[in-house]
């Protein structure tokens, strides 16, 4: 068979108008995934539901990791090089209350909700392996689809699935991540090369005391006292220790202290997080907070049971890689809609990847405030414009195309 030169011109033109005319299908999925959304390593019928996707309508042979993972390969037929382009989503939800805003798609599983744009990821991915599975007599080399579980929880989807060997048979050469973004607007993207999103780890604290009577603090060793002062302590970690080079984050958002108006408890319990852009500070980092509140607590009679859950590392774009994703997606979109990103100190499990192999992990704008679709991630009201998915999948295709060199 004779393959000729592609012309990125006209394949562009092909992949928006497959984009669009698939604009229903990709609304209906992303609404029936909405609408029946599973916390994270419990996506079973999701991804059930993807496999089905793979199988029935595009011929494609699926294998399942970490569980409730979906992988698959769309093999190009034009002759040429060997290389892999890793394509990933995230299928889990949040354990939110969607608010009932009358949305004929609201989630049916109570207290569970797509809140953080799974659903779009993961529409996305099945809309441009679509578009690349209609198009393999233009491409040489293998697309690698890869749907996995648990983005939003420890030890992340990505962890296990890299463990279960996604990176390998082929190896991907490149991965590249979408997620949706709610303060860019419908119709533009954003890029980062380099240095991206923070790691990630929990801090579980129990500051132990003595408990009493409120009106007889003399008698007691006061845990809610002592708790005061080291999150005040700690602070220093970031404002006085840390380089401010260093981009990093200590936070506490959970202080439980279950005593009453003249009772001082026994213990209080912290939870918090601490997140950076530097393994090295990193490390040091976690054993200052130890130091500081072992410190505090024994200075005041009291003690302290620490435990700092390492999570997500911080997430590095490649730089050549996503400057030609930057390039590519000038041409498909024009050069007005795409826009540069900031340091985010969020974290993200697709860290894992860009760990192992050069990756590109960037933002999809779903904001629409005509139709009042404004609302952060994990917000009990998010949702995004639907006229984003034609650019989530088409987008996707293409960068997928041009990283195997059409």
């Amino acid at each position: 068979m004779q393959h000729q030169e592609n012309n990125p011109e006209e394949l562009i033109n092909i992949i928006k108008t497959q984009a669009k005319s698939l604009k229903p299908q990709l609304v209906e999925m992303r609404r029936h995934l909405h609408m029946n959304p599973e916390l994270s390593f419990h996506e079973y019928n999701t991804a059930a539901w993807v496999e089905s996707y793979l199988h029935e309508k595009l011929g494609l042979k699926t294998q399942r990791m970490a569980n409730t993972g979906v992988v698959a390969l769309i093999e190009g037929q034009k002759p040429g090089n060997a290389k892999t382009v890793g394509l990933r989503a995230d299928m889990d939800a949040l354990p939110i209350v969607e608010v009932n805003d009358g949305r004929p798609y609201r989630s049916q599983n109570e207290g569970v909700m797509h809140a953080c744009g799974h659903d779009v990821h993961t529409t996305s991915l099945l809309g441009a392996a679509t578009i690349l599975n209609s198009l393999k007599e233009h491409f040489s080399g293998t697309v690698k689809l890869v749907f996995q579980p648990g983005e939003e929880k420890l030890p992340g989807g990505a962890s296990l699935m890299i463990k279960d060997g996604v990176l390998d048979n082929p190896k991907p050469d490149v991965m590249i991540g979408q997620h949706v973004m709610p303060q860019i607007q419908s119709g533009k993207t954003g890029f980062r090369p380099g240095l991206y999103m923070a790691s990630t780890d929990e801090i579980y604290m129990t500051v132990s005391g003595k408990g009493g009577h409120g009106a007889m603090p003399h008698y007691n060793i006061d845990p809610v006292l002592i708790a005061s002062h080291i999150i005040v302590a700690l602070q220093q970690v970031v404002s006085r220790i840390a380089n401010p080079a260093i981009p990093s984050v200590l936070s506490f958002g959970k202080v439980v202290a279950n005593g009453a108006t003249n009772v001082i408890p026994s213990e209080v319990k912290l939870e918090g997080t601490f997140r950076t852009l530097d393994e090295a500070w990193r490390s040091e980092a976690h054993e200052r907070i130890s130091a500081i509140a072992n410190g505090i607590a024994n200075s005041m009679g009291g003690s302290v049971t620490l435990e700092i859950r390492r999570g997500y590392p911080f997430l590095k774009n490649d730089i050549s890689l996503t400057e030609r994703c930057i390039h590519s997606a000038e041409a498909y979109l024009g050069k007005s809609e795409v826009t540069p990103l900031d340091i985010w100190m969020a974290a993200e499990d697709f860290a894992y990847y860009s760990q192992e192999v050069p990756s590109c992990f960037y933002r999809l704008g779903v904001r629409n405030e005509e139709r009042g679709i404004v609302n952060s991630v994990h917000h009990p009201s998010f949702d995004v414009d639907e006229d984003s998915l034609e650019n989530g999948c088409g987008l996707m295709a293409w960068l997928a195309l041009t990283e195997l060199g059409i």
